[in-house]
């Protein structure tokens, strides 16, 4: 198992870190702040489809075609945190070497949508406000670091739990 974990994880890690290191330079160069966040997800599920693969191998080539949905599941979510952990810290270096004013141009895009939108000037006022009080905490590693999480481990943990219902399979009693 701990083979298949790495492999996948490691492969699933290089894939989703590369893309969104594409999909940020693509889409925070022209200020497109939303199809940077359309083809971060799309990439996760690319990604992410390895758990498949993973749960498959390993039930199909190790367990003689059985694997209860426990297994399947820890299969699937060591995969998920190693891939995870690839994408934080890409950003992490992404974000303090390359890129340290990424909150600053967001939150400007942010409320440039709101201007748009025809929100009120309280409204504005209140959102400026809390992208400063984003920016100035989103400098903080740790705090960077664990926002980033929200972002990927989700999306790992639903294609961890949908592939674990369609992979798992008992072992048929004569």
């Amino acid at each position: 198992m701990k083979k298949i974990v790495l492999v996948c994880g490691v492969i699933s890690g290089l894939i989703v870190a590369s893309l969104m290191i594409v999909s940020t330079a693509l889409c925070c160069s022209n200020g497109n702040f939303d199809m940077g966040m359309v083809l971060g997800y799309a990439s996760m599920i690319l990604a992410f489809s390895l758990i498949f693969v993973g749960i498959k191998n390993y039930r199909d080539k190790y367990n003689n075609g059985i694997i209860s949905f426990g297994k399947a599941f820890r299969i699937g979510l060591y995969i998920t945190l190693i891939a995870s952990t690839f994408y934080v810290v890409t950003w992490l270096i992404v974000y303090f070497f390359f890129m340290p004013d990424f909150a600053e141009k967001y939150g400007a895009h942010m409320i440039d949508k709101l201007k748009a939108g025809g929100a009120s000037q309280l409204e504005i006022n209140k959102q400026t406000k809390e992208m400063a009080d984003f920016a100035v905490m989103y400098k903080n590693p740790f705090y960077n670091a664990m926002i980033t999480y929200t972002e990927v481990l989700p999306v790992g943990l639903v294609v961890t739990l949908i592939g674990s219902l369609i992979l798992k399979r008992k072992l048929k009693r004569s």
